[in-house]
C-alpha cells in the first residue's frame, strides 16, 4: 500500500461490528477541506478505509468458499454481507456526493482522475436508498450458488468425487466409461435444476425491481452503468456475436469434423470432445496442488524471474488453494486483496491441463494485481474486467513458451499447445452464447422458467457447431447454462473474456515478433490500473480496442497459422 495513506485507521483496526467502523466514515463526511491538498488527503485516507474493508470481506469470502460445509465461515461472510455492506453503501453515496460537490476534483485534470470521477458520476446517478436491502438479499441468495454446487458429487470406480474430478475421465480412451462420466456429472446438476432455476427466478426477480428503483427500463441498462462501460454499448456486443458466428464457428466446425475423422467415429457427441484425437492418454502436467505450485513458479520465471518469485511468495503467505475437494465451491479465482497488495488464488485442480491452464490464468491475474499494489487509491486498483481479463489470457499464452516445465515429452509439449489454441477459439461461441442469453433474461423479466429454457436451446443450436450430435440426452442441454456461475454470482459479467481474448492474442502476436518490448507493453499497461480509458489501455498494451468483424477473422487466421506450425515442427 502507497506509504501515503498510512495513518488514518489505527494498526489494530478490525471489523467485528458496524458502530466503531462508522466513527471513521463520519469523521471523513465532516471533515472540513478548503485546500487542493486537503481533498487529495482526504481521498487516501478514504481509500485506505476502502481498502481494509475489501481485504476483510475478502477473507471472509476465500474462507468460505473455501469451506462451504464451515457454518461458521458461512455465517461471517453473512454478517458483513447484511450488517456491514448495507452501511458502506450508504455512506459511499454520502462521500461520493461530497467529493463531487467540492471544487478540487476539477483541478485534478489528468487521465486517472478523469477515468475516476466519471465512474463516481455514474454510481450517483444511480444509487437509491431503497437498493441497498434489495443488493443484500441479491448477494446473500447469490452466494448459495457456491453452496449448491460445492455440495455436489458422482461416483466413479467406487470413489466419491467431486464433478471437477470426476471431469478428468472424459478424457479417458474408454469411451463406455467416458459417456458413462458425463451422464452421471449431468445427471447430479439436474438434480438441483430445480433448486438453481428457483434460486435464479428470485435473483432475476430482485435485479429488474434494483434497475425499476433506478431509473432503469431493464436490468441490462442498469448493469452496464453499474459495471462501467463507458467504451462499448449493447449493440457493440450483438456485432460481437454476430463475428463470432461467422469467423469462429465455421473454424470451430472444422476442429470437430477433423476429430471425429482421426477418433474414426461414425457419430461424435459431447463426452468425445476432451478425449486426445489419436487416442492417446491424457496429459498430467501435475500430480497435486504441490507439484502445481513448483512447476507454475519455476515456469512463471522463465517468461520473468519477478513473476516465479510472487507465486513462492504467495505459498509462504499461505495465499494459494488449489486442490478440489468435497465442500469447496467450484470455479476459480484470483481476489486481489487492496491493503496488502499480495492476492489469493483459488482453484479446483484435479491434475488436467485445463487446470494448469488455469493456473497460468489466474497467475496473470495475480501479475496484475501485484503490479498495482502502490497506486494511490483504490479506485485505481479496481481495474475493468475487459483489462483484467487480458491480463490472465495473455499470460496463458505467454506461458506457453515454457511449458516445456510441465511437459518434457516435445510430443505431450506438442499436443498441449494445441489444444491451448483450439480452445482460446473454441470458448468464444460459448462467451457469446452466454452473454447473449443474459440480454434475453433481463429485456423479458417477467419469463417463465419454461420460456427460459426454450431461448436458451435455441440460442445453444445458434452458437454451436453442426458436428456434435447432442440427441442422445437432450434434457442435459437444456439445463447446462446452471453450470455458469457468473450468470447466478456476478450478472452481465462474460462479455469481457471475450473482448480480452481479442486483445490477449494481440498481445501474444506481439511478443512472437518481440517479446522483451511485448512485455514491457503489457506490464506498463497493467501497472496503470483504472487510470486509463479501455482504448487507451490496450493501446499501452501495443493492441487495439477492437472486436469488430475483420479484427475478430485476422486475430482468428493468426491463430491459425500458429497451429500450422506447431503441427509442421513435430
Amino acid at each position: 500500500m502507497n506509504t501515503a495513506t498510512k495513518g488514518f485507521l489505527p494498526e489494530n483496526f478490525q471489523v467485528e461490528t458496524w458502530k466503531p467502523i462508522e466513527v471513521f466514515f463520519i469523521e471523513l463526511a465532516q471533515r472540513e477541506i478548503t485546500t487542493a491538498e486537503q481533498f487529495r488527503e482526504w481521498l487516501r485516507n478514504r481509500s485506505e478505509l476502502d481498502a481494509a474493508l475489501q481485504e476483510e470481506l475478502g477473507w471472509r469470502y476465500i474462507r468460505q468458499t473455501c469451506d462451504t460445509n464451515n457454518e461458521q465461515k458461512k455465517e461471517a461472510l453473512h454478517f458483513f454481507i447484511r450488517e456491514i455492506e448495507p452501511h458502506l453503501a450508504e455512506y459511499a453515496d454520502k462521500l461520493n456526493r461530497k467529493m463531487l460537490a467540492l471544487p478540487f476534483g476539477e483541478q485534478l485534470n489528468d487521465e486517472k482522475f478523469s477515468v475516476f470521477f466519471r465512474a463516481v458520476r455514474k454510481e450517483t446517478e444511480i444509487f437509491r436508498q431503497e437498493n441497498i436491502p434489495l443488493q443484500t438479499e441479491a448477494q446473500t441468495l447469490a452466494n448459495e450458488y457456491g453452496q449448491i454446487l460445492g455440495a455436489m458429487s458422482v461416483e466413479v470406480n467406487g470413489k466419491e468425487l467431486t464433478l471437477q474430478q470426476a471431469a478428468q475421465f472424459l478424457k479417458d480412451t474408454n469411451r463406455s466409461l467416458r459417456e458413462e462420466v458425463y451422464v452421471k456429472i449431468c445427471r447430479r446438476r439436474i438434480n438441483d435444476s430445480a433448486q438453481l432455476d428457483g434460486l435464479f427466478d428470485n435473483l432475476l426477480k430482485i435485479r429488474n425491481q434494483i434497475a425499476l428503483n433506478a431509473g432503469k427500463a431493464n436490468f441490462r441498462d442498469y448493469m452496464f452503468d453499474a459495471l462501467g462501460r463507458f467504451d462499448y454499448t449493447p449493440e457493440d456486443c450483438f456485432a460481437f456475436h454476430q463475428s463470432v458466428k461467422e469467423h469462429i464457428l465455421p473454424l470451430i466446425e472444422a476442429f470437430e469434423s477433423l476429430r471425429k475423422s482421426r477418433l474414426a467415429y461414425e457419430n461424435l457427441y459431447p463426452w468425445d470432445l476432451e478425449v486426445d484425437p489419436d487416442s492417446k492418454p491424457a496429459l498430467k502436467p501435475f500430480v497435486d496442488g504441490a507439484e502445481l505450485i513448483e512447476k507454475s513458479a519455476e515456469c512463471f520465471a522463465r517468461v520473468k524471474p519477478a513473476y516465479g518469485d510472487l507465486i513462492r511468495l504467495m505459498q509462504q503467505r499461505g495465499h494459494l488453494d488449489l486442490d478440489s475437494r468435497l465442500g469447496k465451491a467450484p470455479g476459480g479465482y484470483n481476489y486481489p486483496l487492496y491493503k496488502s497488495g499480495l492476492p489469493f488464488i483459488f482453484m479446483n485442480a484435479a491434475g488436467s491441463l485445463r487446470d494448469m491452464v488455469t493456473m497460468m490464468h489466474e497467475g496473470g491475474h495475480a501479475i496484475h494485481a501485484w503490479l498495482t499494489r502502490d497506486l494511490e487509491l483504490s479506485a485505481f486498483k479496481h481495474t475493468p474486467s475487459e483489462i483484467a481479463e487480458v491480463a490472465s489470457m495473455a499470460m496463458e499464452l505467454i506461458s506457453m513458451e515454457h511449458w516445456e516445465v510441465f511437459f518434457s515429452n516435445p510430443v505431450d509439449l506438442r499436443r498441449a499447445r494445441l489444444y491451448q489454441l483450439e480452445k482460446i477459439l473454441g470458448i468464444l461461441p460459448w462467451i457469446a452464447n452466454i452473454d447473449a442469453f443474459q440480454h434475453w433474461l433481463y429485456l423479458h423479466p417477467a419469463h417463465t422458467p419454461a420460456e427460459r429454457e426454450q431461448v436458451w436451446v435455441n440460442l445453444l443450436n445458434e452458437y454451436s457447431g453442426k458436428v456434435v450430435d447432442r440427441s442422445r440426452y437432450p434434457e442435459f442441454e437444456r439445463h447446462s447454462w446452471h453450470k455458469q456461475l457468473h450468470i447466478f454470482e456476478v450478472p452481465f459479467y462474460y462479455i469481457e473474456y471475450g473482448i480480452a481474448q481479442l486483445g490477449a492474442i494481440g498481445i501474444w502476436r506481439n511478443f512472437k515478433k518481440d517479446p522483451e518490448n511485448a512485455l514491457r507493453l503489457y506490464e506498463e499497461a497493467l501497472a496503470q490500473g483504472n487510470q486509463m480509458t479501455l482504448p487507451n489501455l490496450y493501446k499501452k498494451a501495443g493492441v487495439r480496442f477492437d472486436f469488430s468483424a475483420a479484427y475478430v477473422k485476422e486475430l482468428a487466421e493468426f491463430i491459425q497459422q500458429e497451429m500450422q506450425a506447431i503441427e509442421s515442427a513435430q
